[in-house]
């Protein structure tokens, strides 16, 4: 067997954030990635050593020039022979380099599409540049997270990884077994801020019930309820806690011996809550992270601690589900679905052109072309790659 997308070929425009994610996404369920560099840096996100760019894992990159008319011919040769094409430029931009949807499915048919943008492809914002954080504010879901004071920043998982990488790797699967059955191809488009939005249908859902407030810190899941957030143990530590359920609130009150001080029976009356933290939040004290870790482990509880990115992989359930992989001495996560095939473990991540000279010879073009295309710098090798002048 093979993994699901095994013989799919995905150009990645580079990027930060979402799509890079799609096609590590893509490339974890074996579909080829080449990704298509700038010759020169672009500055954008935070920088970081090839080496320890995991999104990068296991592709190919391609360093091209796309402002010189030569760069722009490499791609559309590329995209030419390509199954699925992901990008993640302004609106507009792809259509003012001749990449857009109608010059490219016209000369490739079969081929998905998929884009996302920060704003969406229309309204006043749609040109505007901004980061999870501010998507997330428009969202509903910023103001909805956290307790008192400023809302935390959820890293960017809600928005670049949650938000729109997966709807874009989903609408690009999607896409591709339409493909399969009639033979057209299509454009995919999202955006981060809907995405965003994408992932708030049970708490929208819950505020239009009434079962929600607008006040943070008041709600089930927002660290309001005694039985969902987190407490400090005696070392300074964090125990998670999360049993929402009754019979699990049952057996976590057995445990923590608070069962004569807390009635199970008023688990969800906001008027207790206070009270409840406060006898909570006493009872972990009393004990470490460690002495807590070892009592409610492997019960229905719905307690664990709060480990951070040194321990986490190193935790025997985590080492048990294999949710970690090292690369090159570093562990970095496994890939999210596994299948019959498993994904082959150490995929590397890139320099930026260590794969231009292979990706034009397979395009066709000749060596001595290659060698006038950089000499011309139109594109570019890593520096340490067999044959690079």
């Amino acid at each position: 067997m093979s993994l699901p997308l095994a013989g799919m070929k995905v150009i990645e425009m580079a990027a930060i954030g979402p799509v890079p994610f799609c096609g590590m996404t893509l490339g974890d369920m074996g579909a080829e990635v080449i990704r298509v560099d700038r010759t020169h840096d672009a500055g954008l996100g935070f920088p970081t050593p090839p080496r320890f760019d995991v999104l990068a894992r296991g592709k190919r990159s391609l360093a091209v020039d796309l402002k010189r008319p030569e760069g722009l011919e490499v791609v559309r040769r590329l995209l030419a022979g390509a199954d699925v094409a992901i990008e993640g430029f302004r609106p507009g931009t792809m259509e003012r380099l001749g990449l857009g949807p109608e010059v490219v499915l016209a000369a490739n048919p079969k081929l998905v599409f998929g884009r996302c943008s920060g704003w969406g492809d229309t309204g006043p914002w749609a040109q505007a540049a901004g980061h999870d954080i501010n998507f997330l504010g428009l969202s509903g879901a910023l103001a909805a997270m956290g307790t008192d004071g400023p809302p935390p920043p959820p890293l960017n998982l809600v928005g670049d990884f949650g938000g729109v990488g997966m709807h874009l790797a989903a609408g690009v699967l999607a896409a591709l077994l339409a493909a399969r059955a009639t033979g057209k191809g299509q454009v995919v488009a999202t955006s981060i801020a809907q995405g965003a939005v994408a992932l708030m249908p049970m708490i929208y859902g819950r505020y239009a019930a009434g079962d929600w407030t607008l006040t943070r810190g008041d709600n089930g899941l927002d660290g309001g309820a005694p039985y969902y957030r987190c407490y400090e143990t005696r070392d300074g530590r964090y125990m998670a806690v999360a049993p929402i359920e009754k019979k699990f609130y049952a057996v976590f009150l057995r445990l923590m011996g608070l069962e004569a001080d807390v009635d199970p029976a008023r688990q969800h009356d906001k008027t207790t809550w206070p009270a409840t933290a406060a006898i909570f939040a006493g009872a972990f004290l009393a004990r470490t992270q460690a002495e807590w870790s070892a009592l409610f482990a492997g019960s229905d509880a719905c307690v664990t601690p709060v480990l951070n990115m040194e321990e986490a992989p190193r935790h025997p359930q985590q080492v048990a589900a294999r949710a970690f992989t090292v690369v090159e001495g570093a562990p970095q996560p496994a890939p999210g679905a596994r299948f019959a095939d498993p994904a082959p473990a150490g995929a590397v991540s890139p320099e930026t052109g260590a794969h231009t000279m292979a990706v034009l010879g397979a395009l066709g073009y000749t060596g001595e072309r290659i060698a006038g295309l950089l000499a011309d710098g139109i594109v570019a090798c890593a520096q340490d790659t067999p044959a690079c002048p």
